[in-house]
């Protein structure tokens, strides 16, 4: 058997209440990672996998705030996660305490400028190829008038805010907010829709430490 990670938790006490939902309580240090156990030859891209895992972050997210693992990180014994988180438990323990109460927001908009994906057979190595999907990436821009109101009606409901580039076809502000502020940020959704109904844009979360798992916050 092994084990799919899905995150980082300060307390056992945030897991417990899944105990009988499939969820594992793995001790790294002073810390815990909650994880699912499967079957070694389980496809980790099955489609009633993916799903199952998702609705246990969720409801691990409903108990409290935590750190989420990149999924497909496996593990196979207690012994192996220590191993292989050693070196992030102290980073991971001060990223938790300080975020105790809070979570991250998304806000994905197509993008209004964007150049074409670049093609691998135009590159002689690989990394000429991921530098240019970067490239590609970054140019990606939205509406400026867009950017404009989700930085007015957004940014001030959260602690600390960052616009991404993905892709070639979007950008994404990833807000981290306290939870008694999620709703606010809906209803500041719901304003920015009014002010840009052009621009098409998807508002969701709450969604656990991720973009801001690096960073400390007090």
């Amino acid at each position: 058997m092994k084990s799919i990670v899905i995150g980082a938790h300060l307390l056992r006490d945030d897991i417990e209440p899944l105990a009988q939902a499939m969820v594992q309580a793995i001790p790294i240090g002073d810390l815990w990672l909650s994880a699912h156990e499967v079957a070694d030859d389980q496809p980790l891209g099955d489609r009633d996998l993916l799903i199952r895992i998702a609705g246990l972050r969720a409801r691990l997210l409903d108990a409290a705030t935590f750190i989420a693992i990149r999924y497909g990180f496996a593990v196979s014994s207690g012994e192996e996660a220590q191993r292989k988180c050693a070196s992030r438990i102290d980073k991971w323990r001060a990223t938790l305490t300080a975020n105790r109460g809070n979570v991250e927001m998304t806000l994905k908009a197509a993008a209004a400028t964007r150049v074409a994906r670049p093609d691998r057979v135009d590159f002689k190595t690989g990394a000429d190829y991921l530098r240019a999907l970067h490239r590609s990436a970054v140019a990606a821009n939205a509406d400026p008038h867009f950017v404009d109101a989700a930085n007015r009606f957004l940014a001030p409901l959260a602690i600390a805010h960052r616009w991404l580039h993905r892709d070639e076809k979007s950008v994404e502000l990833v807000t981290l907010v306290a939870r008694e502020n999620v709703d606010d940020v809906r209803a500041a959704g719901e304003r920015l829709r009014a002010e840009c109904p052009d621009v098409p844009f998807l508002l969701s979360g709450p969604w656990p430490l991720e973009v801001f798992a690096d960073d400390d916050h007090e």
